[in-house]
């Protein structure tokens, strides 16, 4: 199965350095880096707010455990934003450029 995986980081640095970690080891086909996302949320029992950059990142499902263990291990937050969306659909050769960009 295709996954969009979104991850939030502190800095475009930062989510440029995940980007080629995960890239190097073939755990995703592509990610989109989209600077100066602004985040609104709960943290230690109040409102907070950041200015972050956010990853698009296309894999597949059966890499999502990997693809975490290697964002934890080099993301500077406690509690990164790591999340996984179906790919219910997509254009086929797409589809198929991710599973040949991941062998």
């Amino acid at each position: 199965m295709h996954i969009v995986i979104l991850i939030t980081a502190s800095k475009k640095k930062e989510a440029k350095k995940i980007a080629a970690k995960l890239l190097k080891e073939k755990l995703v086909a592509c990610v989109n880096i989209v600077d100066k996302v602004e985040s609104f949320f709960w943290w230690q029992g109040k409102i907070d707010n950041a200015s972050e950059s956010l990853m698009v990142i296309k894999s597949t499902k059966a890499k999502f455990r990997k693809i975490v263990k290697t964002v934890l291990s080099v993301h500077s937050y406690t509690v990164p934003e790591i999340i996984a969306l179906p790919i219910i659909a997509g254009h086929k050769p797409y589809l198929d450029w991710i599973d040949e960009s991941l062998r």
